[in-house]
């Protein structure tokens, strides 16, 4: 089963680290996980040019439109980063930054959405002592201050949360107080083991311990009138529903086409400083090529085939859900070094009957 993209994928994502220059150190950052000391990468004026325009090919060449993530590190710490803004608002391209609260202010978040800016995302790891421990004191109150100017711009304010075994207790807090904060956009992702030494090994109840403790508090949330969009954006998330009856596997979904799950290698590819593509930024080792050197049209057949051959999940291409989840290949990756191993939170019994066709 191979697939290039998703059903319905209109926009390609590319998931554009234009610098590795940044305000903190969190320790489960994957830039510096491996090596602290790190040398600071960032592309130059004319790199950045041609890494645009050469998206601009690929998107031409598969008839997608184009749509960027920038961040780094902190993409606003880049020199160019607002010559890179004008150059997305002169070509009418929409635009999400990926980056922190310290330099934002109303007027920063005026330009941003002048030029384009569509969403500003932030981080939220724990509730105040957990967050500043994994990024810097202060962090935590100066997030939560900043989606204030987002908002007030008229840029959707988004919050992600890395999930692991360290914090996952405090997720129902964070809920709670990026809500009081005003956020437009909530959703969590797990940690991908990546050389740190951070206890990320929930177990798969565990896991799905919190997805009820969190669907819980989202239809709390929505029944009362909340305006925040719980992005239920983990891929287990499926497999829960499935359970709950919530989804329902369509009866005209057609053999061998992808519909939703993990985008690695399918409508979605990083770009790091340095020019090397990766299929996920999360997926340890799967870089594919170099954007500075090589046409991303070329790459994207030449050098990712191999992450789109979904009868190789050991686990996923046995079960009903398949087209629709696939759970997280990078935490399979970081856990067991196997991109195609089963994810390691999830909980679906192989003889239930989504192993049964």
């Amino acid at each position: 089963m191979k697939q290039y993209f998703s059903e319905a994928k209109q926009y390609f994502a590319f998931q554009w680290h234009i610098t590795d220059e940044c305000d903190q150190r969190c320790k489960h950052c994957y830039i510096f996980s491996e090596d602290a000391c790190k040398k600071i990468d960032s592309m130059n004026w004319q790199q950045i040019q041609n890494t645009f325009y050469n998206c601009l090919d690929f998107c031409k060449v598969y008839n997608r439109l184009p749509y960027f993530y920038i961040t780094g590190g902190d993409p606003i710490l880049h020199p160019d980063f607002w010559r890179l803004l004008e150059l997305l608002h002169r070509h009418s391209i929409p635009f999400t930054i990926l980056g922190n609260p310290f330099h934002l202010s109303d007027r920063i978040c005026r330009k941003l959405k002048a030029y384009g800016c569509e969403k500003y995302q932030l981080s939220v790891d724990g509730l105040r002592e957990t967050h500043d421990w994994f990024r810097k004191p202060g962090s935590y109150d100066c997030t939560l201050e900043k989606i204030g100017c987002i908002n007030r711009a008229g840029i959707r304010s988004v919050v992600m949360t890395t999930v692991s075994k360290t914090n996952r207790m405090e997720i129902p807090g964070i809920i709670d107080a990026v809500v009081k904060a005003g956020v437009n956009v909530y959703a969590f992702s797990r940690y991908v083991p990546s050389g740190g030494d951070l206890d990320a090994s929930m177990t798969p109840q565990e896991y799905r311990e919190l997805l009820v403790m969190c669907d819980k508090k989202f239809k709390e949330y929505e029944a009362a009138g909340c305006d925040t969009y719980f992005n239920k954006k983990d891929h287990l998330w499926t497999l829960y529903e499935y359970e709950t009856g919530e989804f329902k596997i369509p009866a005209l979904a057609e053999e061998g086409m992808i519909y939703g799950g993990c985008n690695c290698g399918n409508c979605h590819i990083t770009i790091l400083p340095t020019g090397q593509v990766y299929a996920c930024r999360r997926v340890a080792d799967s870089g594919a090529g170099n954007v500075f050197t090589e046409r991303l049209a070329d790459i994207w057949v030449t050098n990712m085939e191999h992450y789109r051959e979904y009868t190789k999940f050991s686990k996923c291409a046995k079960c009903k859900l398949l087209a629709f989840c696939r759970g997280c290949p990078a935490v399979a990756k970081g856990t067991n070094g196997d991109f195609y191993a089963a994810d390691p939170q999830c909980w679906a019994d192989e003889n239930s009957d989504l192993f049964r066709k």
